[in-house]
């Protein structure tokens, strides 16, 4: 259930169509079903205008599946973040068809039920191949919520030519994600060419004392580009919900 499903129900019984028994039976299951190893979260869509995720890493293949099928039985959105090949197989055998995306070795993006297509441009600019898996994410994340992002693959520093090639997609773009390791410079640049919103994601990807992305985190947050966002390590899953709320604010959906 979220704002919309339940303005449209509250619309119907004031209007006749549906009986006001069916507005009580849909409060009655906020705001959480307990499945005994987990509460799940039906009120999260309402509250943040996002339903609750489910995290691979740690559930067994079951948990998963019964996860997602209690939240696809309210006919939310549902993503599924870096899932196992095992644990994709449980949830689609026991909900059904999905949108899957690869975001790594045997690690998936699966989407069921994606919101319908909203307005803005969004960006989704990677730095280098190594750091396709997280963009992959992101993207994968942004279209589950209604947001078709352009990516813009292996526009590094280090041949700033191939990012200016794209500048006009930059620049009239309404949020760019940008997704880079070793130094992280990409933020910053596209920082200092576009107005609008950047979030940074920092990857664990590079050389000598990138130290596993924190060289590239620290120096996303000294962005000498004032307002540059930056969340966590890998954390394409997060700059998508990022995107997502601004979005959200920019269409006026918040009183």
């Amino acid at each position: 259930m979220d704002e919309f499903r339940l303005r449209a129900l509250i619309d119907d019984v004031i209007a006749g169509a549906r009986h006001p028994d069916d507005l009580v039976d849909a409060i009655r299951q906020f705001p959480v079903a307990d499945l005994g190893f987990a509460l799940v979260d039906h009120h999260r869509a309402l509250r943040q205008g996002m339903p609750e995720a489910v995290y691979g890493p740690g559930k067994t293949p079951q948990q998963c599946a019964a996860i997602v099928a209690e939240l696809a039985s309210r006919g939310v959105t549902v993503v599924l973040s870096r899932a196992n090949t095992a644990q994709v197989d449980e949830a689609i055998a026991a909900v059904g068809g999905a949108t899957v995306t690869d975001t790594g070795p045997d690690r998936h993006t699966v989407v069921w039920n994606p919101a319908a297509p909203l307005p803005g441009r969004v960006v989704v600019a990677c730095a280098g191949t190594a750091d396709l898996s997280v963009a992959a994410e992101c993207v994968a994340t942004l279209h589950a919520y209604g947001h078709e992002a352009r990516l813009i693959v292996d526009c590094g520093v280090a041949g700033l030519h191939r990012l200016l090639a794209h500048l006009e997609a930059f620049t009239t773009a309404d949020a760019v994600v940008a997704v880079a390791g070793m130094e992280g410079a990409l933020a910053s640049v596209i920082g200092g060419l576009t107005s609008g919103p950047v979030i940074a994601v920092p990857t664990s990807v590079g050389y000598g004392s990138s130290l596993a992305g924190v060289t590239a985190l620290l120096a996303m947050l000294s962005s000498c580009a004032a307002g540059v966002t930056v969340v966590g390590i890998d954390n394409g899953y997060g700059a998508a919900c990022g995107v997502a709320r601004l979005l959200s604010v920019g269409r006026g959906l918040r009183s």
